[in-house]
Order: C-alpha cells, then sequence, then structure tokens
C-alpha cells in the first residue's frame, strides 16, 4: 500500500506516518511546503507518489480561533477536504478524512452513532460538517473517520497542557461538565489502517472506550504522572469561551469493530500507553 498523508507534522500526522510505514511506502506533506487549499500544488504532489489511498489529516483545528476566523476555518476544513478528495477520486483512490464530536451539539444521552443528525454548535464544529459534506460528494470511496478529545506526540493536546498547568500551579481547576472520550493517536491512527485494508466505505466513530469528564481526564493524568496537585472540578463558566463546546459527545465505535474487528482499547490504558511514550521520548 503506497499511502500519502497531508497533514504529516501534526501529533495525528505523525502516528500516520508510523503505522503506515510499517505496511508500505509511506510519503507525507504539510505546511508551508504542501497547502491543501491550493490545488495547483496538490495536483503534482500527488502525480509524483501515485499513492493507493490519501489520508487528508491536515485541518484547522483552533475551536476558539475559528470564531473570528470563519473563512479560514472553512477554506482549510471545506474547501481544502474538497480539493483532496476529488484529486484522490480522479485518481481512482480512496481518500480518508477526520470529523469531530464536534458536529454534535451534546444533548444526547446515549454515545451518538454515525447516523446521528450533525447538528454543530459553533463555526468549528460546522466547518468539519461542511468538510464530511465535500468529501462524500466529491469521492464515493471515502473513509470519514469522527474522533475526538485527541493527544499524541509532538501536539499541544489536553494532556500535555495539564502537565504543564500542574508544573507551575499548586491546585487545577477543571470543568467537570464536557464528557466525552479521549483519544491516543496511535489508535486512531490504527483503526484508520484497519478500515483501509477494506473496502467498507462510509463514515465511522474512532474513540478510546469509554468516558470521563474533563476533570476525570485529568486526575488520571496526573495519577499516571505521580503529580501531586490537587484537582478541584468547576463549572463551564469559571472559564468562559467563546465556541460553545457540546457537554456531552461520547462516540459509538460498535460500527468500527463490526466492519473491521478492530477495536479501540480503554481510554485510560490509552493514556498510560501515551504517558510511557513520553517518558521514553517517542
Amino acid at each position: 500500500m503506497r499511502t500519502l498523508i497531508f497533514g504529516a507534522k501534526g501529533q495525528l500526522g505523525r502516528d500516520l506516518l508510523t503505522v503506515f510505514g510499517a505496511v508500505g511506502a509511506v510519503r507525507g506533506h504539510d505546511l508551508p511546503e504542501v497547502d491543501i487549499t491550493d490545488e495547483a500544488v496538490l495536483q503534482p504532489t500527488v502525480e509524483a507518489f501515485g499513492p493507493d489511498l490519501i489520508i487528508n489529516a491536515a485541518a484547522y483545528t483552533d475551536v476558539e480561533s475559528a470564531e473570528d476566523n470563519l473563512q479560514q476555518a472553512f477554506l482549510t476544513n471545506e474547501t481544502g477536504a474538497r480539493y483532496v478528495a476529488d484529486l484522490a477520486a480522479y485518481h481512482r483512490v480512496p481518500v480518508v478524512y477526520y470529523g469531530t464530536d464536534y458536529v454534535f451539539d451534546g444533548t444526547s444521552d446515549r454515545p451518538y452513532r454515525e447516523d446521528d443528525p450533525a447538528v454543530p454548535l459553533g463555526a468549528y464544529g460546522k466547518s468539519k460538517a461542511a468538510g464530511e459534506a465535500a468529501t462524500r460528494k466529491s469521492n464515493p470511496f471515502h473513509f470519514i473517520i469522527r474522533t475526538a478529545w485527541l493527544y499524541g506526540p509532538g501536539g499541544n493536546n489536553f494532556v500535555e497542557k495539564i502537565l504543564r498547568a500542574a508544573a507551575s500551579r499548586p491546585e487545577l481547576k477543571v470543568v467537570e461538565e464536557e464528557v466525552g472520550s479521549p483519544t491516543h493517536t496511535l489508535d486512531l491512527a490504527e483503526a484508520t489502517l484497519a478500515l483501509a485494508r477494506t473496502k467498507h466505505y462510509g463514515t465511522y466513530h474512532a474513540v478510546n472506550t469509554g468516558q470521563c469528564s474533563r476533570y476525570a481526564f485529568a486526575r488520571e493524568i496526573l495519577n499516571i504522572a505521580e503529580v501531586n496537585v490537587e484537582v478541584r472540578p468547576c463549572d463551564a463558566s469559571a472559564y468562559p469561551t467563546k465556541a460553545p463546546r457540546p457537554k456531552y459527545s461520547v462516540l459509538d465505535t460498535a460500527k468500527l469493530t463490526e466492519a473491521t474487528g478492530y477495536r479501540m482499547r480503554p481510554w485510560r490504558k490509552a493514556l498510560l500507553d501515551y504517558m510511557q511514550r513520553r517518558d521514553d521520548g517517542e
């Protein structure tokens, strides 16, 4: 399998390079050399490598900034997604696009399934929902993989933010009312490979199993790191934001397992693995 990855410098991109590189030829691109919103650059990049699969892991992911930069968020997450999917379709190869739990409004009383209606609350979620639609329309051979609460090597993610905060403060206050499924990028990369080995195209959810609040997630991070800092729960009102966030965004992964046989690990086991990778310098 020859795999071309856009967004290869990001935390997910790094693990995608490792996972797909272990089973075949892989090439990764990212800014500034390749911008997925520049069709003139994309075409020769794809033709030069001749991939069997194109993975679009490039995205505008700053949830807060998206509220003030709606045009840029849509340019990357929708227009760029369409360009990549169009090129994959032209070359008759499948495309992967990563969606997000932010396409949902957070009012469900059970884990969200793939066929639940997308009702995004903020600009980021709306741009990602638009990217899903553009990918579906452009290329019937698509894997749209929604995920949530990602953390991985080299990323400015929640895990790293909590560890940095704990290193300089005697006490942390973390929001308790937001509930989701923390997801290790390594597990998401492996789930992507499992799907890519099939022809079961469509929309899937891929998150580490189980659920927790941001507060419980923070406590587990510090527990594994053996950092003795008090963590107190608080309401979202303690940290006002421009972007509305879903209070409940747990995703159901049954469809992924049914299609591939791959089962996402429980989130605590995945977090422990990530913390070990950190200690080993990976």
